[in-house]
């Protein structure tokens, strides 16, 4: 593994404290894009990747605008992360709303946006449709159940109570597509 080293020395950091009162965060520009487009390079083979930053992970604007001009959409999750989003220039596909237990002034946030909104559980869509309106585009997230197996990081998926079962993603796709919706 290699050796870690901070992008800065002892007398700089010094020199930072002096000017800046304490705590504060210092971020590495230059490693976050270089991690970037690292990350996307490794996709590259897929044809239409894009990748969305976990906004919840570091709820920075500035961090959020380098991504944004790597390539990174923003991956929100609550009504604050929308607003952040859409303040930071970031709107439209752009954005991936993936929510559970998802208030109603969020999905109508995200549909006022144009984000593209990635459903977490079945009963979301009649929910979506009654308080905000379906969208043209609209996402499901899967849960595979017992038939893949977790680890210790993500834990096992037929524990998760989010996500669409199998036969739900296939009902979903079938009411959604005769709602109107074309893309998914």
């Amino acid at each position: 593994m290699p050796e870690k080293r901070l992008p800065f020395t002892k007398k700089q950091m010094d020199a930072i404290i002096e000017k800046y009162p304490t705590p504060f965060h210092i971020y590495d520009e230059k490693a976050i894009r270089k991690n970037a487009r690292d990350f996307k390079k490794a996709f590259a083979w897929n044809k239409g990747f894009k990748e969305y930053y976990a906004v919840k992970a570091c709820p920075n604007p500035y961090i959020m605008k380098i991504l944004q001009k790597e390539g990174f959409g923003a991956d929100c999750s609550s009504l604050s992360e929308l607003i952040m989003s859409q303040k930071t220039g970031i709107v439209g596909e752009e954005i991936m709303f993936s929510s559970n237990d998802t208030p109603a002034e969020d999905f109508v946030k995200a549909r006022k946006l144009k984000a593209t909104i990635n459903l977490d559980d079945f009963s979301h869509i009649a929910y979506l449709e009654k308080n905000a309106g379906l969208p043209d585009m609209i996402c499901f997230r899967y849960n595979p159940g017992p038939l893949k197996k977790g680890n210790v990081i993500i834990g096992h998926p037929e524990e998760s109570k989010y996500g669409f079962t199998r036969d739900q993603l296939f009902e979903g796709y079938r009411i959604c597509r005769d709602k109107g919706i074309k893309r998914f």
